[in-house]
């Protein structure tokens, strides 16, 4: 249990927090809230999809649903009937330009495309301008979701929204292009739970092969209001929950709750190899030596790791945010907390690393490796439990008593992270808090449907 030193939070949004908490017991779905097993609630950012309209194909078996899929002309809305479709090898290929796959319902856990691990990827996505949402896909053999770009053009502007992808064989959403020529930019992913469970944990396989999203060469995607847990293996280093590499650029990250994983957030990874480059020069500063990321926003993460398998693990946690071959990178207002010590609470590795590293809060280390640079300012290590409101459990709202990270963050350019975790405009106080969560009553009009993160 954290301590109770710190006086209560008297605040507006203080007493939200504890009307809201015992909502949060009694009640198991709240329209337009985004929730997540009980463990994690955003805000209005995660509301439902408006009701499809237009050229609308019903399926409600596996046979069906293939056919539907198989045949569909642009910009078909293909709503699945609750039930479960137990693939048995069968996949779904969407090269068609404006598809939508989604459930009839729109209660993502009312309709599961299972895999059973027969089925090697459960869905390709070929072709621009698709949406998928309301879903869960369980159990594929490698990729529940691959994006791909073909030979003959990019695949763009991809929407995942809503769903709940559980025990991948190998990454659970893989992006990548096929060629040098065409790519697959400015997609979305939001909203979603990505998952692996113990059992899951069982048929990972080639040294650990898994993770959560796993992006190359990818331009302009935005990664939002996600939850991923898991990732990690008893031996062998698993991907990260969210990652993008081999040239990507322009990634931003936020609001998600990244939960025991080996490693959490990361822009790049390698020093050399196949990667995208760009005729705009966007890091003079490496001399047209290999970047692997560039630019990109990481704001407003909570990156929490206490399961002691994880911690007994060949590597543990790894890194909660890494940024390695990474140039241009924003890093801000972050919270990485863990209950016993990782590798790095956030890393900087290679001397073609140049980031900006503000407002972060971290229970650890800040670590710098092999000649990288960053500009750090407002940035707090050694983050104390009794400093939120309950940091064993996964809350990492700040407690009304913690002066050590109230009103102590540096000043930070408009319209580069102008609200916290939950949409509370910064500052609230005579300056920024550190980290995910600005403490204190939002001015009225601007205070945003709240629910505490807890853990059962």
């Amino acid at each position: 249990m954290p301590c109770t030193d710190n006086p209560p939070d008297i605040s507006l949004k203080g007493i939200v927090r504890s009307i809201l908490f015992f909502v949060l017991l009694v009640v198991i779905f709240i329209p337009g809230v985004f929730t997540v097993n009980g463990r994690i609630a955003v805000s209005d950012y995660c509301l439902p999809l408006p009701p499809p309209t237009g050229s609308i194909v019903n399926v409600s078996n596996v046979s069906e649903l293939v056919d539907a899929v198989n045949s569909a002309a642009a910009d078909t809305i293909i709503l699945i009937a609750d039930g479960i479709y137990n693939l048995d090898g069968a996949y779904l290929r969407i090269d068609v330009a404006g598809v939508t796959l989604r459930s009839a319902s729109g209660d993502r856990e009312a309709v599961v495309l299972d895999g059973n691990y027969i089925t090697t990827e459960i869905l390709q996505i070929t072709a621009s301008g698709v949406t998928v949402a309301d879903l869960s896909l369980r159990e594929a053999d490698n990729h529940p979701i691959h994006i791909m770009s073909t030979g003959s053009s990019s695949t763009d502007n991809t929407m995942l929204y809503n769903l709940h992808i559980i025990d991948p064989g190998e990454q659970a959403v893989k992006i990548n292009p096929v060629d040098m020529d065409h790519f697959t930019d400015n997609g979305v992913i939001a909203c979603s739970r990505i998952e692996l469970t113990d059992a899951g944990r069982s048929h990972i396989r080639n040294d650990c092969y898994t993770g959560g999203i796993d992006a190359h060469q990818s331009r302009g995607w935005l990664i939002r209001d996600n939850v991923i847990e898991g990732f990690w293996c008893s031996s062998g280093l698993s991907e990260h929950a969210i990652h993008f590499w081999r040239g990507s650029r322009d990634t931003l990250v936020e609001r998600n709750a990244i939960l025991d994983n080996a490693r959490g957030i990361g822009f790049g990874l390698a020093t050399d190899g196949d990667a995208r480059t760009y005729t705009d020069n966007p890091c003079p500063a490496a001399g047209g030596t290999y970047v692997d990321h560039y630019d990109g926003i990481i704001r407003n993460n909570i990156v929490f790791a206490n399961h002691a398998a994880l911690f007994s693990s060949e590597y543990g946690l790894d890194c909660g945010i890494c940024l390695w071959s990474a140039c241009g990178a924003n890093v801000l207002h972050n919270t990485v907390f863990s209950t016993q010590a990782p590798f790095s609470s956030i890393e900087w590795r290679f001397s073609n690393t140049w980031i900006d590293l503000t407002n972060n809060l971290v229970s650890h280390n800040l670590r710098e490796r092999d000649d990288a640079h960053a500009v750090q300012a407002g940035n707090v290590t050694g983050a104390q439990a009794d400093w939120f409101i309950n940091a064993p459990q996964g809350d990492l709202h700040l407690a009304g008593g913690a002066s050590e990270v109230i009103d102590q963050g540096a000043s930070v350019p408009a319209g580069l992270c102008d609200s916290d975790f939950d949409g509370d405009p910064r500052p609230i106080g005579t300056a920024r808090d550190v980290g995910v969560d600005e403490v204190g009553t939002p001015p009225v009009g601007n205070m945003r449907t709240y629910l505490p993160m807890v853990r059962h």
